[in-house]
This record gives C-alpha cells, sequence and structure tokens, in this order.
C-alpha cells in the first residue's frame, strides 16, 4: 500500500476515534445536565471523584518511571490543581443551568485564551494573523454573552471562569509537563479536586437514590471510555486533525437539547459559536505551519480545551510510552 493511501486511512482512523471520544463526553454532559437539575455541582465532581479513584489509580500503578510524588514545581502544580478544579465546577453549574449549546459556544473560547496565556508564561509569540483570530473570537464571546442584556447570568459567568481556567490549566501543563511525572501530573489534581469539593459537599448535600449514584458512577466511567478513545485518535493520527474534532460537541449539544430538554439555542447563540470555531479552526491551522509557533500550546492541549475533567491526554499518552522505552 502506498503513503498517499495510507496516509488518509490514518487520518479517516483518528478522526473517527476522536468524533467518537467527543460524542461520549458530549453525552457524559447530558448526565451532567440532568443531575444538576437535583444535585449540586459539587456533589455530583465529588462523586465523580470519588468513583474514578479505583481505575484511576490502577493507571497510575502502571507507572515505571522512577521518581518520587514530589513535584519539582510545587507552585505551578498547585495552580494546576486549582485551576482545574475551579473549571470543573464552573463547567458542571453551566450545564445545569444554562442550554448544552451555549455553555460549549462559551467553552470553545478556551483556545483563544490559551493563546494569550502562552504570551507571557510561556514567551509565545503571537503574529498579526492569530492576534486577529483571537479577537474576533472574543468577539463572537461578546455575541453569545450578549452584556449587558437580560439574558446574562450566573451561568454564563461560571462558563466564562470554566474556559478562562481551563485555558490556564492547559498553559500549566505545556510550562511544565515535559519535567514532571505523569503520576504527579495527574494525582494532584485528582486529589486536590476530591478534597475540596468534599470540604463543600456537607453544605450542599443531598441524600443519593440508587439509580442517581449509579448514573453517578456512569458519569465517571464515561470520562475514562472519553479518555480512551482519544488517546487512540492522536495514536493514529496527527494533532491538527484530531483537535477539530471537539467542535462537533455543538452538534450533539444542539441534538440532544431539542431532543431531551426542549432546548431551542437563539440566532445569537448560532452566530457567536460560529465565530468562535473558526477563530479556534483557524488558530490550530496556524500552529500547525512551520515557523509559526514554537510552543503550539493550543495544538498540543490533547485533551477536551476548556474542561479539564479527568486525566490529560497528554500524561496518558507520556506514561503509554514510558513504559514502552
Amino acid at each position: 500500500m502506498s503513503d498517499a493511501t495510507s496516509v488518509p486511512q490514518s487520518h479517516l482512523k483518528a478522526s473517527l476515534f476522536g468524533l467518537g471520544a467527543f460524542a461520549v463526553f458530549a453525552s457524559h454532559d447530558v448526565f451532567i445536565k440532568m443531575l444538576g437539575g437535583t444535585f449540586s455541582a459539587i456533589q455530583i465532581l465529588f462523586f465523580g471523584a470519588l468513583f474514578s479513584f479505583p481505575i484511576i489509580s490502577v493507571i497510575l500503578m502502571r507507572d515505571a518511571e522512577p521518581g518520587t510524588l514530589r513535584p519539582n514545581h510545587p507552585g505551578w502544580i498547585a495552580l494546576r490543581s486549582l485551576s482545574g478544579s475551579i473549571a470543573a465546577l464552573g463547567a458542571f453549574y453551566a450545564f445545569s443551568v444554562l442550554p448544552l449549546a451555549q455553555v460549549y459556544a462559551i467553552l470553545f473560547a478556551a483556545p483563544l485564551l490559551i493563546t494569550l496565556l502562552a504570551i507571557p508564561i510561556l514567551g509565545e509569540r503571537v503574529g498579526m494573523r492569530r492576534g486577529l483570530a483571537v479577537l474576533a473570537g472574543l468577539c463572537g464571546v461578546m455575541v453569545v454573552l450578549r452584556p449587558g442584556g437580560a439574558e446574562f447570568g450566573l451561568g454564563h459567568a461560571a462558563a466564562l471562569l470554566s474556559a478562562i481556567t481551563g485555558a490556564l490549566n492547559s498553559i500549566v501543563v505545556r510550562k511544565i509537563g515535559a519535567n514532571e511525572r505523569t503520576v504527579v501530573m495527574i494525582l494532584y489534581p485528582m486529589m486536590t479536586n476530591f478534597v475540596l469539593m468534599g470540604l463543600a459537599l456537607p453544605f450542599v448535600y443531598k441524600p443519593v437514590p440508587l439509580p442517581e449514584l449509579g448514573l453517578m458512577a456512569i458519569v465517571a466511567a464515561m470520562v475514562l471510555v472519553a479518555m480512551a478513545l482519544l488517546i487512540r485518535a492522536y495514536q493514529s493520527g496527527p494533532a491538527v486533525i484530531v483537535a477539530p474534532m471537539q467542535y462537533s460537541q455543538i452538534l450533539w449539544a444542539v441534538f440532544f437539547g431539542v431532543l431531551l430538554f426542549d432546548e431551542y439555542p437563539d440566532g445569537g447563540t448560532y452566530l457567536g459559536a460560529g465565530i468562535i470555531i473558526l477563530s479556534g479552526l483557524y488558530i490550530l491551522r496556524r500552529e500547525a505551519g512551520e515557523d509559526v509557533s514554537s510552543n503550539r500550546p493550543v495544538l498540543r492541549t490533547r485533551t477536551r480545551v476548556g474542561l479539564p475533567v479527568g486525566p490529560r491526554v497528554g500524561s496518558l499518552l507520556k506514561s503509554g510510552e514510558n513504559r514502552q522505552d
């Protein structure tokens, strides 16, 4: 088989795995929205972390890389852990009170924010083209949020906070990921999320019937399934093929919103989401080019941009590479 044939096939395989991963993520968010009608986002996150512990612990036990559990960059690890918890909490709350498509439109601003944060933290140089793409994307966010309008509320603020802290989380990973053990990069954020949500749990706790408890366990399992599919996607093809697949979530959001929640996004949401997505796609394309970006912060964010829930794909990929060495 010639290279001209095999390369497109690998791209197709990567795309299909990516689409599958983000379809699972979108379904996961539907369950979050369902649970959010009864339970606090804090309680949902706590049980999600609790049910994830056994499987993630097994994954971490397979890490043969020598070293201690002490981070080389404790300050950055603390920032990563805290920003990840805030991003997840903000997104979970937003899912519970806003239409799915509107939440996604706001979270999709994360690549724009990553590009901006990469300038002071990574020393990234952003030229006029990417700068204009970021500016256009932020205008798209304003179209979705419509500041000053009657619709703007706490849910919108929570989604925007999630996008900002999720972008910060991604930049921190890009900053220190090469110098920290996989187990450190995964364990500290997981423990921080569990401890912080556990401390807040008594203030919001509601008894959980067995069916809802099972649904929370399914939510935790779905994150791991989606991560496994995303790992296969990045193993099958280049990041520039896989990363844009995240925008398929907006289609699932519209579908599930209409089917399950009687949500019909207005024209402003569609317009703003379109602007944001086009801006994000352009940034990905520019980062994939030669001599455009030395860091490629968005392209190398190998997880769900803007919503760091569960172990990061990049860390698990690095762990797999270490076991093969």
